[in-house]
């Protein structure tokens, strides 16, 4: 059974000890697994206040809207974002039916986060020159005392 599947309530109930698994529920071992991630990451997204799973004894239930956070958290970080815009945009994400505040504000922080990939990518790019001129420099030296460089 995929571990998005869980036995209902009208089955039978859990162990005495054991959280009881909705439909609509995961474990952090489900999320983790989904989405190739640790626990612990998925702990310290809690710790942000970006998913607050029920407490059944030791053990956390994530519902649905846990794993949508979750995944809308994942996708943040893989554009780069810093997690405090993650989770602007991400409490933004369930502020209410009119999307526009929403979208105008994801275009902003997309815009901001262009242009300092930008930036960045211009100073590597400055820096990758720097080390063109100073590695034929030395292999120019090298060549005229007498000690050819191999190919790099």
């Amino acid at each position: 059974m995929p571990s998005s599947l869980r036995p209902s309530c009208s089955e039978p109930a859990a162990a005495e000890g054991e959280a009881r698994i909705t439909p609509a529920s995961y474990t952090i071992t489900d999320l983790a697994q989904e989405f190739a991630i640790t626990p612990r990451a998925i702990r310290f997204y809690e710790d942000l206040g970006l998913l607050q799973p029920r407490r059944e004894g030791r053990h956390r239930i994530y519902s649905h809207r846990d794993r949508t956070r979750l995944k809308l958290v994942l996708r943040g970080k893989r554009l780069g974002l810093p997690l405090q815009d993650i989770k602007q945009l991400v409490e933004m994400y369930e502020t209410g039916t009119d999307t526009r505040p929403q979208l105008e504000a994801f275009v902003q922080v997309l815009s901001a986060h262009r242009r300092q990939l930008e930036q960045q990518l211009e100073d590597i790019r400055v820096t990758l020159a720097e080390i063109d001129q100073h590695e034929s420099r030395c292999r120019a030296l090298l060549d005229a005392a007498g000690h050819p460089t191999g190919a790099a």
